[in-house]
């Protein structure tokens, strides 16, 4: 089962740590040979960021909120401002889908890790998913920073395997005739998704829009809701 954390990056880490000293404790008790504490990025990001804190190096609440902002404001913002444009604008919309990188520059969103970046478009009969396979490449400059689940080892081995059951966790419904893409994004191409117009939008300005469009919708495991219907 494809398991979904909402928990907050703190969090994360501090139950990376319960766990790495219960699986050491358990070790010491059972007089295992094998390694205690297993090679884990969360838990060497855990005693790095643990190391910087005590020397005090390292803010704590200033360290979260710097990644509160690129995982939840900077980055998804900047991505619905550019699907709300080419909602709006047919000329950069074909722009967009020709060469993601320079129409996505066109409104100011430029910076590593989103150099090569290709759009891919939801319609009727075609629904997009985008997933990492290898590790967790992203398009930052349009999404900020990747959710814990969309670098899982679930999510990325599932999304592959059964696309549509992924889609059903996340509470995404296709019709059957409707087809399922699945793209891999690398360190040399990453993908982003632009979704369908939702109904009932066509007096909505540009500005509330970009309000309707969430992370999950452009990388294709949520669809974006009519306005007034939860996401």
């Amino acid at each position: 089962m494809l398991v979904l954390m909402s928990t907050t990056r703190r969090g994360f880490l501090t139950a990376a740590g319960v766990t790495a000293a219960q699986n050491m404790a358990h070790a010491q008790d059972h007089d295992h040979d094998h390694q205690a504490v297993p090679s884990d990025p969360a838990l060497r990001t855990k005693a790095l960021e643990s190391l910087l804190v005590e020397k005090g190096l390292v803010d704590p609440a200033a360290l979260d909120a710097l990644i509160d902002t690129f995982e939840h404001k900077v980055g998804p913002r900047n991505g619905a401002r550019v699907v709300a444009r080419a909602w709006v604008d047919p000329a950069y919309k074909q722009r967009l889908l020709a060469d993601a990188p320079a129409a996505i520059a066109e409104l100011g969103y430029t910076s590593g890790q989103g150099e090569h970046m290709l759009v891919v478009e939801n319609g009727p009969k075609v629904h997009n998913l985008v997933v990492c396979t290898l590790c967790s490449c992203y398009p930052w400059p349009v999404l900020g920073l990747p959710p814990v689940w969309y670098k899982s080892a679930p999510y990325r081995s599932r999304a592959v395997i059964d696309p549509r059951g992924v889609l059903h966790e996340f509470g995404t419904q296709l019709a059957e005739d409707c087809e399922v893409h699945v793209w891999d994004s690398t360190a040399e191409l990453r993908y982003l998704v632009l979704p369908e117009r939702p109904a009932g939008t066509a007096n909505l300005t540009e500005e509330e829009l970009a309000a309707l469009v969430t992370r999950d919708a452009i990388i294709g495991v949520a669809k974006v809701p009519p306005p007034g219907e939860k996401a």
